[in-house]
């Protein structure tokens, strides 16, 4: 490099997180790459045990969800870019917490089998049988996987304007908290279905963390626009 770089250290972690905008971005990405990975984990046994799907198809199903969550992660960045990444991800939170309480009111689907419980969780709906209530959630958890993929671009465009020098250590420390929350939704997922008998709680927990964190935008939006926003090179 034509010049001399200045070693990372723990003190440059620990000024980072001394900066309270790394927590706000650290919380927003929670939410966004949270939970995509928490879904992605969870939704293979929510779809076996809400909708008595085969595992096939449930892989086939879930595969629908990480496909929308993977590929419109692009299209947030190019549409933070457009209209500013604390505009696109007030809209994008706010689609994820009607997905989340969507999902969160769908009903049980009827078990695919007139035999015993058991038999029925063996074989489970194939993906051409799928009762109409499970394509419904499919199509629920597609819109929001995809507002949170989108959500994920919009919260790295945000991250190196306000952290150009520091970018290094800031992406490992959201992206770390982005791993977090993605257990975090799994978890809550698990307990919820074994407190009350559904996982309608864990979605409606975590649609309240998306207005959550729409409230939090509110709160940082005028700051960062007029302050590091004002100086940076594309639209905040």
């Amino acid at each position: 490099a034509p010049e001399q770089r200045t070693p990372v250290s723990l003190r440059n972690y620990g000024a980072v997180l001394g900066d309270r905008d790394t927590w706000w971005f650290m919380f927003f990405y929670s939410i966004t790459f949270g939970g995509f990975v928490g879904l992605g984990n969870a939704l293979p046994l929510y779809f076996t045990t809400w909708y008595h799907v085969s595992g096939v198809a449930a892989g086939l199903m879930v595969a629908l969800v990480v496909f929308a969550g993977s590929m419109f992660r692009p299209v947030g960045g190019w549409l933070a870019d457009r209209v500013g990444g604390i505009r696109s991800l007030q809209v994008l939170f706010c689609v994820v917490a009607v997905s989340y309480v969507v999902v969160g009111l769908l009903p049980e689907g009827p078990a695919p089998l007139a035999g015993s419980v058991a038999d029925a969780k063996v074989a489970g709906w194939s993906i051409g049988e799928l009762p109409s209530v499970a394509w419904v959630a499919v199509a629920a958890f597609f819109v929001g996987a995809m507002a949170l993929g989108m959500g994920n671009g919009s919260v790295f465009q945000l991250v190196p304007l306000r952290f150009r020098r520091e970018i290094g250590v800031v992406t490992g420390l959201v992206g770390a908290a982005g791993g977090v929350g993605g257990f975090f939704l799994a978890k809550t997922l698990g307990w919820s279905k074994v407190a009350t008998g559904d996982f309608g709680m864990g979605f409606f927990l975590f649609a309240g963390l998306a207005l959550v964190g729409l409230i939090g935008l509110a709160a940082v939006k005028t700051r960062w626009r007029t302050t590091w926003g004002a100086v940076a090179e594309a639209r905040v």
